[in-house]
């Protein structure tokens, strides 16, 4: 009996540290969820803005002088290639010219000849009238 009594006495000093540790778990449970976590950065790191810009102006100039080169140098090529073209053209020109120098030489002796001929006909007709 005195046994039965101490088991009971244990047991219930069992189910109250129990209990007791339940409430003191739900506690700090509570008081875990309640906690907020607040963060602070060190933003020491001071963004230097001038000398951003700086170098993205130079990315922009040099991008610009890099289209500028391009664009000369195309400009150039063009260039020289219409000079080739119009060397080409004056060079025909003046063939042609010549052409029609030499043409109009031919035209100008086989009109003498003709006329040389037609003379020499006239002159052969009267000839032969006076035969007649």
């Amino acid at each position: 009996v005195e046994l039965e009594a101490k088991v009971d006495a244990l047991t219930d000093e069992i189910d109250f540290l129990r209990g007791l540790y339940e409430a003191e778990l739900r506690e700090l449970q509570a008081q875990i969820s309640d906690t907020s976590v607040v963060l602070s950065m060190d933003n020491s790191r001071n963004l230097d803005l001038d000398s951003i810009i700086a170098e993205v102006k130079a990315q922009y100039e040099e991008i610009a002088n890099r289209s500028r080169a391009e664009a000369e140098s195309w400009y150039q090529t063009k260039y020289e290639a219409l000079q080739l073209t119009a060397g080409k053209h004056g060079d025909d020109l003046r063939n042609t010219k010549n052409e029609i120098s030499e043409i109009n030489r031919v035209i100008q002796r086989l009109q003498g000849e003709i006329e040389n001929a037609k003379a020499q006909r006239a002159k052969l007709e009267a000839a032969i009238a006076k035969l007649r």
